[in-house]
C-alpha cells in the first residue's frame, strides 16, 4: 500500500531560509533607547518635562528679551495690580514682578541644579568607594553618614546660612555640604549589591584594577537609581532655597528669588494678594514638574519600577 507523504512538511531547507531572510526584523534598542520609548508614553512625565524645559528657556532667555530690570525702581506704579504694561503688577518699590519672577527663576533654577551636581560628585563618589571597598573602611564611612543623617539637612543648612551669611555662593556650598547623604547611602546600596556578581569577576579576571571596575561597571549600572535620585533632589534643593529665603537666610537684596518674593508677599497679603500669588504659583508649578518628571524617570530605570 503506497503511502501519501505532505510535500508542505518538506519544503526545501533554502526555500525556507529565503521567507526568513525577507522578512524585516526589528533591530535591537539599547538601554537609553527603550527607556525614551517608555518614557514618551508617560504623558504625566512628559508634560513635566514639557513645563521644566519651558521654565529654563523662559529663565534664560526672559530677562534678556526685556528692557526693565529686576531692580529697575518706579515709585509712581506702586502696588498696581496685573496689567498690560505689568502682567504680574508691581511690588511696593514699584518694580515689575513679572520680571523679577524671571529672574527668580533663575536662582532657584541655578540652585537646584548646582546643588544636584554637588549631590552627584560628592554622594556618588562616596557612597561608591565604601560600597566597593567594604569591610571596616565601609562601616567607618557609613557611620559618619549616619551620625551626619540623624540630624535634619534643613537644620544643617540653616546652621551653615547662620555661619556662612545669606548670599547665593553660601547657598550653593550649604547645599553641597548636606544633600550628598541620601545619594551616597543609595549608590552604597547599589553597588553592595552589584558587585559579586559575574560581571564584576570577570572583569577582575581580565586584571582591570578596582578604580576601573568602580567607574566603567559598578556606577553605570547603578546610574538609574543615580538620575532618579538627582531628579528628585532639584526640587527638594529649590524649596530649601525658597524657604531659607523665606525666613531671610537666602539671597541677599536687590537679588530676587522666588522665595524672596514669597516673602515680600506675604507682608502684604491682605492688601495686595497677587504679589504672593504669582511667585507661589511659580514654586507649585516647578515642584509639581519635576516631581512628575522624577516618577516618570523612577518607573522606565528602575529595574523593580519597571512595568
Amino acid at each position: 500500500m503506497a503511502q501519501t507523504t505532505d510535500t508542505a512538511a518538506f519544503a526545501p531547507l533554502e526555500h525556507e531560509a529565503a521567507k526568513l531572510a525577507q522578512q524585516e526584523t526589528q533591530p535591537a534598542l539599547g538601554y537609553w533607547q527603550d527607556a525614551w520609548i517608555r518614557f514618551k508614553k508617560d504623558k504625566v512625565a512628559m508634560a513635566g518635562l514639557c513645563v521644566i524645559i519651558f521654565l529654563v528657556l523662559v529663565a534664560i532667555f526672559g530677562p534678556m528679551l526685556s528692557s526693565i530690570s529686576y531692580a529697575d525702581q518706579d515709585l509712581a506704579q506702586v502696588n498696581q495690580g496685573p496689567s498690560a504694561a505689568h502682567w504680574f503688577g508691581t511690588d511696593n518699590l514699584g518694580r515689575d514682578l513679572f520680571i523679577r519672577v524671571l529672574y527668580g527663576a533663575r536662582i532657584s533654577l541655578s540652585i537646584g541644579i548646582v546643588a544636584s551636581l554637588l549631590n552627584f560628585v560628592i554622594g556618588v563618589t562616596y557612597g561608591g568607594i565604601a560600597g566597593f571597598a567594604g569591610g571596616k573602611v565601609d562601616r567607618i564611612m557609613m557611620n559618619i553618614v549616619d551620625v551626619l543623617y540623624s540630624v535634619p539637612m534643613l537644620l544643617y543648612v540653616i546652621l551653615l546660612m547662620v555661619v556662612l551669611k545669606p548670599g547665593l555662593i553660601n547657598i550653593f556650598i550649604a547645599l553641597g555640604i548636606a544633600y550628598w547623604l541620601p545619594m551616597a547611602r543609595i549608590v552604597r546600596g547599589q553597588i553592595l549589591a552589584m558587585k559579586e556578581q559575574e560581571f564584576v569577576l570577570a572583569a577582575r579576571t581580565i586584571g582591570a584594577s578596582k578604580r576601573r571596575i568602580l567607574q566603567k561597571h559598578l556606577i553605570p549600572n547603578a546610574i538609574g537609581a543615580i538620575v532618579v535620585t538627582l531628579s528628585l533632589s532639584i526640587p527638594d534643593a529649590i524649596f530649601t532655597e525658597a524657604f531659607l529665603s523665606f525666613i531671610g537666610l537666602g539671597v541677599s537684596a536687590p537679588m530676587a528669588s522666588w522665595g524672596v518674593l514669597a516673602s515680600e508677599g506675604v507682608t502684604s497679603l491682605k492688601a495686595y494678594p497677587f504679589q504672593l500669588f504669582f511667585p507661589a504659583v511659580a514654586i507649585s508649578v516647578t515642584m509639581l514638574a519635576f516631581n512628575f518628571l522624577s516618577d516618570g524617570l523612577r518607573d522606565v530605570l528602575d529595574p523593580k519600577m519597571r512595568r
